[in-house]
């Protein structure tokens, strides 16, 4: 598929999608050099309608948006990036162009926050310590964490009910990088079954 700048004047929409979260992150437009930037430096790049010039998002900030997929419309004349940003993508500061700060897709910043302190051995992290400890303490305290939820399960105290998921959501998350498995092949699991 080719993507077919003609329609609009030599520029088309963009659309940026966080990879992981799936959030909307921003739109934008590129004309064929940028496009072709973008897929050769795997950094997103614009073309600037006010600055009249190609912009790389981030240039100046260091706020790039790496790129790791990109797919054309059925229409040829619109590009879906998804893209993972490094830092804010807006330049307000908010994590979207929408201003929408939600907590969904949160677990895989978390994922990739306990990957993080573990790959880079923080030696003051709680997450890093019970990891170094191993596969057996981890999954103890997954054990205990779920019993600790069943029994807030029973009770009435609806948030002690959520912070007992929420420890058991976050330890599970160390015991699936302990066994190299991530939440989108927990997630491909579950599609299938649908």
């Amino acid at each position: 598929m080719q993507l077919d700048f003609k329609k609009g004047n030599g520029l088309i929409p963009v659309i940026i999608q966080h990879n992981t979260t799936m959030q909307v992150l921003m739109l934008g437009y590129m004309n064929e050099e940028a496009y072709f930037k973008t897929k050769d430096e795997n950094k997103v790049t614009f073309f600037s309608r006010t600055k009249n010039r190609l912009w790389t998002k981030g240039e100046t900030s260091g706020n790039f948006l790496l790129v790791k997929k990109m797919m054309i419309d059925c229409d040829n004349d619109t590009l879906l990036i998804k893209a993972i940003p490094k830092g804010p993508t807006c330049h307000k500061g908010s994590t979207s162009c929408f201003a929408e700060e939600s907590s969904k897709g949160f677990m895989y910043d978390l994922e990739e926050t306990i990957h993080d302190r573990i790959d880079k051995d923080v030696e003051s992290s709680y997450t890093n310590k019970l990891f170094k400890r191993g596969i057996n303490k981890v999954a103890q305290k997954v054990g205990e964490e779920a019993v600790e939820l069943v029994i807030e399960a029973k009770d009435e105290n609806i948030d002690l009910f959520k912070n007992e998921a929420a420890d058991l959501l976050y330890h599970l998350l160390i015991l699936l990088k302990a066994k190299d498995i991530t939440l989108v092949d927990i997630e491909e699991i579950l599609k299938s079954r649908a």
